[in-house]
């Protein structure tokens, strides 16, 4: 397989923990790696590490080595790192870093992309209006409707809006917009995940489920008709407080949140170290470790890189399992 890491926010940790995730990859001779990243970054996180393996700097795609055991380190140039910080340089280059890998997955030349954290705050100072890697990828493919998918060994979970302000979440929980994301869920874990017969919760989304219209009426009106025509494979709604207290995700094959903190709150208490982010719905296959930049730690080289290897390996994964798809059908 060929993977391609991005180097995220360089302020931040996204350098470092694709470096120690390489160096793991690297000695196994699996897989091709690429990892496009400014020169001077690369060279001084391999200082501050103490890690070794064989690289090469290359300018483009086509100048890198087919060799397993070499690195092909795709050079954006020099940079001026201020570690801990959002800053305009930083965020255009995580943006250039982007459109590399998604050129070189266009061009055949990786099967898929792992992404390093980037800062939202950089992004708007670069003057970038895409608020996350999601909406990115999907305008880049022309994917109308994609879900934001999270997994891990315990848990997986999906959201049905994303990086909105809490405020406008109803109003943004259209029916027909709903179903066609149930449908790619249903669709990733059948395809992505070989789960032939998946089991699906969807979270109310609020107080008790609604209890009954008395606090809220989108569980009955919007949530319970779409549970009807998916009632072969979708349950609830469940009010999310007893849902995750009675640990009953474990019965199912995925979980369904209508908001970014009702899923990715207890999804991190649970897997904060291996929680993988997966774009569901495109055409590629993009993961991303589940954690943010952490600018408190840049540069001090004591950054976990759990997340980004499981990251990588859930890509490889879910690449082979669309492989076996097509030669299946």
């Amino acid at each position: 397989m060929r993977l391609f890491f991005t180097c995220g926010d360089c302020n931040g940790i996204g350098p470092e923990i694709v470096v120690k995730t390489l160096s793991v990859f690297c000695k196994k001779k699996i897989h091709k790696l690429f990892f496009a990243v400014p020169k001077n970054v690369f060279e001084d996180t391999l200082k501050t590490l103490q890690i070794d393996f064989e690289y090469e700097f290359v300018k483009t795609l086509k100048q890198s080595s087919p060799k397993k055991n070499i690195v092909s380190i795709i050079d954006l140039g020099n940079a001026k790192v201020a570690f801990g910080k959002p800053t305009k340089l930083s965020g255009e280059i995580a943006f250039r870093s982007l459109q590399v890998s998604f050129s070189s997955v266009e061009s055949n030349f990786a099967d898929c992309i792992i992404t390093a954290p980037i800062s939202k705050d950089a992004f708007r100072k670069a003057g970038i209006e895409f608020p996350g890697h999601t909406e990115l990828f999907a305008s880049w493919t022309n994917s109308e409707n994609v879900v934001m998918f999270f997994h891990s060994a315990k848990i997986k979970a999906a959201l049905l809006t994303i990086h909105i302000p809490l405020k406008t979440v109803s109003f943004s929980l259209d029916k027909n917009l709903i179903r066609k994301k149930i449908n790619i869920v249903i669709h990733t874990l059948k395809k992505d995940f070989k789960i032939e017969n998946p089991r699906i919760a969807l979270l109310g989304v609020n107080p008790h489920a609604g209890e009954n219209g008395l606090l809220g009426n989108e569980e009955e009106n919007i949530f319970s008709p779409l549970i009807d025509e998916f009632k072969e494979q979708v349950s609830g709604p469940f009010p999310a407080d007893a849902f995750f207290g009675m640990h009953a995700y474990k019965l199912f094959d995925a979980v369904i949140g209508a908001y970014h903190d009702q899923v990715l709150i207890p999804f991190k208490m649970l897997s904060f170290s291996d929680g993988v982010n997966f774009t569901a719905g495109l055409p590629i296959v993009r993961t991303s470790p589940d954690h943010g930049t952490a600018y408190d730690i840049a540069g001090k080289g004591v950054a976990d890189p759990s997340s980004m290897m499981h990251a990588a390996k859930l890509a490889v994964l879910i690449c082979e399992n669309r492989m076996k798809n097509a030669a299946e059908h």
